[in-house]
């Protein structure tokens, strides 16, 4: 199966305690060889990305309703008439709260099921593959 990525750049706003936002720009990627994920790579000044994994299924049931448990949360909101889409993250480190606008973040979405078509994501791992790269990283 040939790999097939989609990339796009997000603008969106870390929320700091005042409530005021520091604006960032994150980068999406999505492959078709790993259907259920969506990479997340916040740029935070100079140093290199931080990167964090979502289940694209979380994304997309956050635009709707509050989803997920532990270190990743998400929910619907509006800021300043504006829809968006927050997503709490958790860690170790500390916690972070983004607000992200849902028109860049929805079409992402709609060109990622276009790829995969949801409830067809195992049609595009390949299992063989996959218990070989466990078996040998064990």
């Amino acid at each position: 199966m040939n790999s097939t990525t989609i990339s796009a750049e997000l603008g969106l706003r870390l929320v700091v305690p005042d409530r005021t936002t520091v604006p960032l720009l994150a980068g999406l990627t999505y492959s078709a060889d790993d259907p259920y994920a969506i990479r997340m790579a916040f740029h935070v000044g100079n140093d290199e990305p931080v990167e964090w994994i979502f289940a694209r299924e979380l994304l997309t049931v956050g635009i709707v309703r509050r989803v997920g448990d532990g270190d990743v949360q998400v929910w619907p909101s509006q800021s300043d008439g504006e829809r968006t889409l927050h997503i709490c993250l958790t860690s170790p480190f500390g916690q972070a709260l983004f607000e992200v606008p849902l028109p860049p973040l929805t079409e992402f979405l709609h060109r990622t099921y276009d790829l995969v078509p949801a409830g067809r994501e195992s049609e595009y791992i390949n299992l063989d593959s996959e218990l070989e790269n466990m078996l040998w990283s064990s």
